[in-house]
Formats: structure tokens, sequence, C-alpha cells
């Protein structure tokens, strides 16, 4: 089998992302007036959880032999590179996150700012954190100790919290399964040397490729059906599609099927294109310009999706900064916390969302409901409007840039008035060659710079 094709689609577990060319306009009223509902929430809470959160290595991609050059940098008690998927696959026997609580994830999540959960339901080792009735390698499989614990429908209750407190619900689930018998069936073509495709040929055995679909089929029903309302269905494992690879698993069928009781239901499948790709998602990177379809760019918090012991999470002016660059050109910030395998969130990544959520509460009428507008991002600005105003966020790169009596903002538009948001107080300002000098009121003026002024421009 050919993989060549799918090497240059994901580098180092970081997939590259549709073009706008690759987008299709929905034809579904619906479809299209729940876009500008996503277009609207702007800020995501991404979550990769699972049994590899033990290990604090990169999810899942240890498995696939073809990826191990990169994927088991951090392994270091085995060499054996199917003693490693052994004893991979038996981590279900020791995942027991007895310190899990929803309602507290919920909490933070709204305090921080955030309006949808991206929740890795099944990520590529197969591993189901749902009651799945399709296999025991699941969360409450007879061998995970978290089995017998309150919370052991694990999706449930989470997906019941976050929306409990306004949250909307994006379920990620894989395409791929490396665990199951018919995407790596033993015995076939590849042998031992994995990848992250199936280990035979769909064409050569339809049969088993048939079983592998209803397998995925039935899994996405009960995720769609049993679940309570999920706003998006999140497809990873774009390698999953028809063309040369054969790899179809008519996941239109399986769309339009969970249309008929969700029909608001939105679907990413990413970097595949056409009319089930309903919006673009780069992933770890930002567009260099502004992107005219809806896209979300998946950003981690700290180096990993996974958790990682003794992590390095990015500073909050970092976050903020991301995530208004990311706004000005037109996207959603889907910002990624492992959790650890005890069921709590890192302290690092608990305080950046709470300053996060402190930053947002002053600042989100900046953010939340926008659009793009010119010059989007240019000169440490970005760029956004709504309701009539033009808003425009000064970024501040560090503690110590000089907050000076004028602000420079490019914009050469006339305007009626601007206001620093969180003062309400209109300023004064005056035109320059390279569009406006906005002098900032005393009390703004300060020795540690913030991470940003925002200004309400009211235009002419």
């Amino acid at each position: 089998m050919n993989d060549q094709g799918e090497a240059q689609e994901v580098h180092q577990g970081v997939h590259n992302f549709s073009s706008e060319d690759e987008w299709v306009k929905p034809d579904n009223p619906l479809i299209e007036e729940r876009l500008e509902w996503f277009k609207d929430q702007k800020l995501g809470f991404m979550m990769h959880w699972g049994p590899y959160s033990q290990l604090g290595v990169v999810e899942s991609w240890a498995l696939s032999d073809e990826d191990g050059d990169w994927s088991r940098d951090g392994i270091d008690w085995e060499t054996d590179a199917e003693e490693l998927k052994r004893q991979y696959f038996g981590l279900n026997k020791t995942f027991n996150p007895i310190r899990f609580q929803p309602d507290v994830w919920a909490d933070l999540a709204a305090e921080g700012g955030f309006k949808y959960l991206i929740f890795t339901t099944k990520h590529h080792d197969g591993f189901c954190m749902w009651d799945t009735h399709t296999t025991d390698y699941r969360i409450t499989g007879p061998e995970t100790p978290f089995h017998n614990h309150k919370y052991a429908d694990l999706c449930k209750h989470l997906f019941d919290s976050f929306r409990e407190r306004g949250l909307a619900i994006a379920a990620y689930f894989s395409k791929a399964d490396w665990h199951t018998p018919y995407y790596w069936a033993q015995g076939m073509e590849r042998g031992r040397n994995m990848w992250r495709g199936p280990s035979y040929d769909p064409k050569e055995y339809p049969w088993l490729w048939e079983s592998f679909v209803k397998f995925t089929h039935e899994q996405l029903n009960e995720l769609l059906t049993r679940y309570g309302r999920i706003d998006v269905l999140w497809l990873d494992a774009g390698w999953v599609r028809e063309g040369k690879l054969g790899q179809d698993i008519r996941l239109g069928e399986a769309v339009e099927k969970a249309r008929e009781k969700q029909p608001w239901l939105l679907s990413a499948d990413r970097t595949v294109g056409g009319p089930y790709e309903n919006y673009v998602t780069p992933e770890q990177t930002i567009p260099e310009g502004p992107m005219h379809v809806p896209w979300e760019s998946c950003i981690t918090m700290g180096t990993s999706f996974s958790f990682r012991y003794e992590d390095s999470y990015k500073p909050t002016r970092q976050l903020v900064h991301l995530l208004l660059e990311i706004v000005a050109k037109g996207g959603n910030m889907a910002l990624n916390v492992g959790p650890q395998p005890d069921g709590r969130l890192p302290e690092g990544a608990i305080k950046r969302i709470k300053e996060l959520g402190a930053w947002m509460k002053v600042n989100g009428e900046a953010v939340y409901g926008t659009r793009i507008c010119a010059p989007f991002f240019m000169n440490n600005c970005a760029f956004t409007q709504k309701d009539g105003y033009v808003y425009c966020s000064y970024l501040y790169q560090s503690d110590d840039t000089p907050v000076t009596e004028y602000v420079n903002i490019p914009y050469m538009d006339r305007v009626i008035s601007i206001e620093l948001v969180g003062t309400d107080e209109k300023l004064a300002y005056k035109r320059t060659d390279d569009g406006l000098a906005v002098r900032l009121p005393d009390a703004a003026i300060m020795d540690q710079a913030p991470i940003a002024h925002v200004f309400r421009i009211k235009p002419f």
C-alpha cells in the first residue's frame, strides 16, 4: 500500500489544514445559521484525555511505527516496538481518574470565558471515553478500574455539566481506530510495521473494511443519540476518507442520519474539505491573513495536546494575544488543556484559565460575536467589528513594553468617537499619516504594560 500521499498531511502529529478553496458552502439553511452561531463563540475549551495521560507522552502516536521517529522521543522504558504496543494497549487496566469532578471543570471553563467544549471521546488508539457497546476497550470496560465510579460514563457527566452552564458540546472522534481488529488486523500485509492507516488494503479486503465502517457508524450513532445535544461532530484522522487509499467510511451517510435527530449538528471533517468539513481547523498555527470561511485554530496551552509532567504553559499575555489575532483574522480559538491522569486539571493551567477569564470579563465585547474588518491584524493591533462599532486591541508584547501617552492605531476611516473599553471614557485623538494617534487617560499610563488596551471606535 502506498502511504506516501498521506505523509505530508501529518507532521509530528500536527495536521495541515484545508484551504478556503476546499470549503463547501452548506446548502442547508439551518447549518448556515449554525455556522453564524459558531462564529459568535470565539473561544473553545479543548481537552485530550485518556489512558495515555498516565505516560505523559504525546497521545496515541507512539503506536504508529512510521511515526515512531518523533512520537517515541519521551519513551525511555521500552525500545521493542511490539512490547511498547502491548504495554500501551494495557493502560486501560490502570486508568483510574478518581479525582475527576465534571462540575469543577465546567465551572472553571465558564469562569475562563469559554463558550464550548471539544472533548476527545476517542483518539486514534481506540479507547472510548463513553459507555459504548461496541468494545470493552472503554472507560466503563470491566478491565478499567474506573468502571465502578459514579462518573464512570464519563462523557455523559461531562457533557451534562458543561451544558448546565450554557456551554455547547463538540464531540471529538477519531475516524481511525488502532485497537479494533477491523482496522489494524493481525497477520495482514503490513505485518508488524504499522502506520496510521489500516493494516490491509480495503480494496482487497472489502468485507473487512465493511465491518470497520459498520463499527464506526455504530459508535457515532451512540454518541449522537444517547448523550444529549451535540452541537459539533469534530472528526480527526483526515487520512480516513474516500480516494486513492480507499478508506471511505461513508461519513455523509452517518452525519445525515444523525441530523435526523440533531438537525443543527455541524460536522468538522478536518483536513478533508467538502460538504462535511463545515469549518476549517488549523492546528498549532494561525493563518498568515484573514480567512473568509468559518475556521478554528487548535492551540495548546502547554507544549502538548495530552498531559505532560512538568509541562510549560504559555503566559496569559501570549494566550490573549493569540486569541485576538485569531479573532481578527475571522476564526475561533480552541485552547487545549490536557487533564492529569488522576482527573484534575494542572494548577498552572487553572491559573491561566482564571486570568484569561478575568481579562475577557472586561474586554470580551471586542471578541464575542464580532466579525472581521480591515485592516484585520497589523502593527500590534487586532481589529474586529460589532453593532456599529470597530474595536482595536493594541497588544503590548511584554510587561516592559513602554506605555506612552499616545497609541498609534493604523485605522484610516473617519471616526466620531473613541472610548477605552473598561472605562467608557471618551478619548482625545488626532489624525496622522498612518491612521490615528489616540491619547490614553492618565490612569492607563502605567509602569507595567497591560496585556492590551482595547478601543471602541464609532465610525463616521
